[in-house]
């Protein structure tokens, strides 16, 4: 046995690690790969695509009965186990990454969902969240505009190569979380390591990318009209961090990051390594639960079986899996919807 294989017994109902796709997109960095282990032969590595049934990248299955599957073969196979969701005949209604930004994105904007299934055959839209996993000193985001734009003054300064003037970008740290709606401008900065949770779409119009050259020495295609079309062009008051609670119970604390219509997020702290004490997941009987580990080690038990995690490692949770029981010292984030 492999230190991230199960043992003792499996069925559809037990947690199983995922391993994800890679994307080598050109302000990628190398950390995924140095940080967190993922041995993903790119350079670049700029996102894992961590918890993906969508076609652009699917996530595998990487211990368990339906190791080497993809996941969205498993939940054609076994819908049951993503819960009583009304509809995964197209996969999962989320997507988890790990991004790692060396280099400004472009500035972009997703659209909703009406917009998408009207435009975009049918495609949801994209709403997301980030949670800030590391940060440089002076590692920035772009928000929205500074004012109210119109889409001629926004063509305007595009044209004239000004268009970051009207750009509020906002100071980022470790821990820090942000919700971004569709139809919102932004912007990862250089110098983030974030943990993306969005809906399962990868509809991105690129408004502003510096530009920048790709490695076949051309300059990324623009999307300015779709982008206008789409996007929120008031001014947007400076993101404020929300209130964050954090609940104890033995071993562990919690709290809720972002809760929306399309995803709830908590960020778990367990700390059971110098005790007999385990920490405790309550899974959810009507829909399956996805935990991504920020950062530490430890090892998940359930009705007499285990499995080893280390920072960086994706879990499954099927719907109606048993209570999970946690030793180790990590920092989890627990995705639901």
């Amino acid at each position: 046995m492999t230190s991230k294989n199960m043992n003792s017994k499996t069925k559809h109902t037990t947690p199983f690690l995922l391993a994800p796709a890679g994307k080598d997109y050109l302000w990628g960095g190398t950390r995924l790969n140095d940080d967190f282990s993922k041995d993903i032969d790119m350079n670049p590595l700029a996102e894992t695509w961590e918890c993906s049934t969508h076609p652009d990248g699917l996530s595998t299955v990487a211990s368990g009965e339906f190791e080497g599957q993809t996941l969205l073969s498993v939940l054609h196979d076994r819908p049951e186990i993503a819960g009583t969701h009304p509809d995964i005949s197209n996969g999962l209604p989320i997507l988890i990454k790990l991004i790692d930004a060396k280099k400004d994105l472009s500035v972009q904007v997703h659209p909703d969902d009406d917009y998408a299934r009207e435009h975009e055959n049918g495609s949801l839209g994209k709403t997301e969240m980030w949670y800030v996993m590391d940060a440089s000193k002076d590692a920035m985001l772009v928000y929205g505009f500074y004012h109210d734009v119109s889409e001629d003054m926004v063509r305007a300064e595009l044209a004239g190569g000004t268009v970051e003037r009207l750009l509020q970008r906002v100071s980022i740290k470790k821990d820090d979380v942000f919700f971004i709606p569709a139809g919102q401008v932004h912007a990862i900065g250089a110098g983030s390591l974030i943990a993306e949770i969005q809906e399962s779409s990868n509809l991105t119009y690129r408004l502003y990318d510096y530009g920048r050259i790709d490695k076949n020495g051309k300059q990324r295609p623009l999307h300015v009209e779709k982008a206008l079309k789409v996007a929120n062009l008031k001014g947007s008051a400076e993101p404020r961090q929300p209130m964050r609670v954090l609940r104890f119970k033995k071993g562990q604390a919690s709290e809720l990051l972002c809760r929306c219509k399309y995803f709830q997020v908590e960020r778990m702290l367990i700390n059971t390594e110098r005790t007999r004490e385990m920490a405790q997941i309550q899974t959810g009987s009507n829909s399956f639960q996805v935990l991504l580990c920020t950062e530490g080690c430890g090892v998940l038990f359930w009705d007499g079986a285990s499995l080893n995690f280390y920072k960086g490692d994706c879990i499954f949770v099927p719907a109606n899996s048993d209570v999970i029981k946690i030793h180790g010292k990590a920092q989890m984030l627990k995705v639901g919807c």
